[in-house]
């Protein structure tokens, strides 16, 4: 089988939830299938690492679609011209984006409708090509995988599409994530905390990842938990919106909340495993793959009860509501005055983990696309 594959976000550093997902899963596919032959399209210079196996040929096809008008020319006019003389039996985009007039069958994977939900979180160009293209998008894919049950039935109901139609690939979690020993522990928090504990927010920095509210609850914790806790900030500031700033710049603590940037995953692994908690609280997701990192590391978690989050957390977790930061700060709390509570979520992490894997997610995604080749011929 010949299969083209849109592999825009496998970009080295900078792989973040999609990009990891197409990574992880493509990685196991094409070594697990040499028998198939795998055409991996960039819209810039790649990176040999990302060229797995044999079996792929690597393509470039410029320009770089960084933009909804470069979207529209790549997906609209270059991307099919290739898919013209390549003569794919499928077209995988682990991101969603598909080339309207490409003939042949099309899995699409959706990780999550957050821009049909929360528009105003995005600039106004992303917003109207969203909104645009990916009802249209959803009705030319033969099928759509997606990476949980509540995606799928999000997907369902918003695009009025049979369920049937859409396969469930869960997320996994790298083999970085694991537990730090006490000593390895102090050390992290000796580089990055004054040797302290602390909280942790990983993810970018976006309106839906719900920092503002987060800083508003560190706030609310800090003033009724006598003993210094950090708050660390992971990820890049790519959506510093107003709010966001202003709940920073309004903080009493601001000085204790430490802004670290993006780490290599084998340096976040360890930030993980020597946090206090992760703070992981989205008023939207599709997934959550930081919970599941959490969990590999034997670290707590607070997250969100809305969305996706109480599908991937099961009963590994504090549930909060995002809107509230009382909620929020509460858990907080919860988390630095009880040491048996700590123990309790520990142990159900490690179970709970044990549900997800990316050599399961792999199995999944191909699963999808013979799916997806028998569909098309029905």
């Amino acid at each position: 089988m010949k299969i083209a594959v849109n592999t825009r976000l496998l970009l080295p550093g900078k792989l973040e939830g999609i990009g990891w997902f197409s990574c992880e899963t493509l990685q196991r596919i094409c070594l697990q299938h040499p028998e198939d032959q795998f055409f991996f399209i960039f819209d810039r210079a790649y990176d040999e690492r990302f060229i797995f196996a044999p079996n792929i040929t690597p393509i470039v096809l410029s320009p770089q679609a960084r933009h909804p008008i470069l979207y529209y020319f790549w997906f609209g006019f270059r991307l099919p011209a290739l898919l013209k003389k390549l003569k794919p039996d499928l077209f995988l985009s682990p991101d969603g984006y598909l080339p309207l007039s490409f003939d042949g069958p099309c899995l699409a994977v959706f990780h999550d409708l957050n821009f049909e939900h929360h528009p105003k979180d995005l600039p106004k160009a992303e917003r109207w090509f969203y909104r645009h293209f990916f009802p249209r998008y959803a009705r030319k894919a033969t099928r759509i995988a997606t990476v949980s049950q509540y995606s799928k039935q999000d997907i369902a109901t918003l695009y009025k599409l049979d369920p049937q139609k859409i396969d469930v690939v869960y997320n996994g979690v790298h083999e970085a994530y694991k537990p730090l020993d006490t000593e390895t522990s102090l050390a992290v928090r000796l580089t990055y905390s004054e040797g302290l504990p602390y909280f942790l927010f990983v993810g970018s920095i976006h309106p839906r990842k719900n920092l503002a509210r987060l800083f508003l609850a560190y706030d609310s914790f800090r003033q009724q938990h006598p003993e210094n806790t950090k708050l660390l900030v992971v990820g890049a500031k790519k959506w510093w919106t107003p709010a966001i700033k202003q709940a920073y710049e309004n903080m009493h603590f601001k000085a204790d909340v430490l802004f670290i940037g993006r780490l290599p995953v084998e340096e976040l692994s360890r930030v993980m495993a020597a946090a206090l908690a992760l703070t992981y609280i989205s008023y939207f997701e599709g997934f959550g793959i930081p919970l599941l990192e959490a969990f590999a590391c034997h670290t707590p978690v607070i997250t969100a009860n809305i969305t996706s989050m109480p599908e991937i957390a099961g009963d590994a977790a504090l549930l909060i509501d995002p809107f509230s930061v009382p909620s929020i700060a509460e858990a907080m709390l919860q988390i630095a005055n009880d040491g048996e509570l700590r123990s309790k979520l520990i142990e159900q992490g490690a179970i709970r983990v044990r549900d997800f894997s990316w050599e399961r997610s792999a199995a999944l995604l191909y699963q999808s696309i013979i799916n997806t080749t028998e569909s098309y011929k029905a």
